[in-house]
């Protein structure tokens, strides 16, 4: 009897080991991802907090349904990082190995998908958000859950839902390793962290493609896609299978979201972006607003992007002007947020801040400033270099084009 409830103790062991390798990856729903971590319950995804870990435990059990192996530290899904956060808006966090309640931890979510092939792609959206608010909320009326739906939910949506397409595709020239960053919002905390303690060999790495803010494609269908000029091969792939999208393209390597890590280790990048809008870091970034059919559009053209690459070998890298370094400081400000997106001449506005000088003068979302004091305005460098001109209290006139109409406005600033 005792060697009969053996054999069949041993059968079910190997039966369950057999069902579990051969389990078939599970086609999530970007919609369902999106609304679970833009949830209330998770009180704004905050680095370091239980809310954090909650969505790290959702994104690691959506890449274990996906047929993604762990690639995190000691066989999980997860690489923890300790860091003392900044004093101030000008100061770093500080990476330590100390504990103590000075002290955070952040964790990223990794999966991997192993073909076998010498180099690997790196697919990543941060899953961070800002809590409660805090120094990073735009919003002015107290405290309140920051859900991040858009910012950057709908990036995670997007990664997950080319984890299960690039498992079951028969695209087999590259690894894939899907990476959810953590501390993003603190200053690319996890992303620079993995960067120095990678869990695949860093050379390996042929090339990071990155995800923020992808939610709201707008009528137009315009989007921004940076780190073109990253590798010579980039402007010719993102252009030729493009069906769908009018594309605001920029070459630079280095911005305010993940990729600029990698860039930073010569790794060629893509950033993909659909621009910014009213709810930008405030309470009202929520998953009802997203434009689900629109990330499904991104996830296909990303997907037919990478699947350009497949034969390609490692891409070679190429440096690019930093553009960050050319912007000027500014004394005064219009009250304005641009259109990133836009790829006309000028400088067009996506919204206006109360009680501003541009309110004040009348300008209006949509219009473009194509001529501030005199200086004409091309785009936004122009824009910016002219802005840094002026000091507080200085009066001027602003040229705009309302709907094909010169309107011209006083400006004090």
């Amino acid at each position: 009897m005792r060697i009969t409830i053996l054999f069949i103790a041993l059968c079910l062991l190997v039966s369950c080991k057999t069902d579990q390798k051969n389990q078939q990856p599970i086609k999530g729903d970007m919609k369902a991802d999106v609304v679970y971590l833009a949830s209330d319950s998770l009180q704004g995804r905050e680095t370091g907090t239980s809310y954090e870990l909650l969505a790290a435990d959702y994104i690691a059990k959506r890449m274990k349904e996906s047929g993604l192996e762990p690639k995190g530290n000691a066989g999980t899904y997860f690489q923890t990082f300790s860091f003392k956060p900044s004093s101030g808006p000008h100061q770093e966090a500080a990476f330590t190995d100390e504990k103590g309640d000075v002290y955070l931890t952040g964790t990223n979510v990794i999966g991997y998908i192993d073909n076998g092939a010498a180099q690997t792609v790196v697919i990543g959206a941060h899953y961070d958000h800002l809590g409660m608010g805090g120094e990073g909320s735009l919003y002015r009326e107290g405290e309140a859950i920051h859900n991040g739906a858009d910012d950057n939910a709908s990036g995670v949506a997007v990664m997950l839902d080319l984890a299960y397409d690039l498992k079951m595709s028969d695209k087999k020239g590259n690894n894939y390793l899907f990476m959810a960053f953590s501390g993003e919002e603190l200053g690319l905390l996890g992303s620079n962290y993995f960067t120095k303690n990678s869990t695949i060999a860093l050379d390996s790495i042929s090339y990071m493609i990155n995800m923020d803010m992808v939610g709201r494609l707008n009528d137009e269908n315009t989007l921004a896609v940076y780190g073109a000029g990253t590798s010579p091969r980039w402007k010719q792939i993102i252009n030729a299978v493009n069906k769908d999208f009018t594309l605001a393209i920029s070459e630079s390597g280095v911005g305010p979201s993940d990729h600029t890590s990698f860039y930073l280790n010569d790794i060629p990048v893509l950033h993909f972006f659909t621009g910014q809008h009213e709810d930008y870091h405030k309470p009202g970034d929520d998953a009802e607003k997203l434009n689900y059919a629109g990330m499904q559009q991104i996830s296909n053209y990303i997907l037919r992007i990478v699947g350009e690459t497949d034969k390609a070998g490692r891409l070679a890298f190429r440096k690019t002007k930093n553009e960050s370094e050319e912007v000027p400081r500014f004394k005064v400000g219009l009250g304005v947020v641009p259109d990133y997106l836009f790829t006309g001449k000028g400088m067009r506005i996506d919204g206006i801040s109360e009680d501003k000088p541009a309110q004040k003068a009348g300008l209006m979302k949509g219009d473009i400033v194509v001529k501030l004091g005199d200086s004409t305005i091309v785009d936004m460098m122009s824009y910016m270099r002219t802005l840094a001109t002026f000091d507080n209290g200085d009066k001027t006139m602003v040229t705009v084009d309302r709907d094909g109409k010169m309107v011209e406005k006083e400006i004090e600033f």
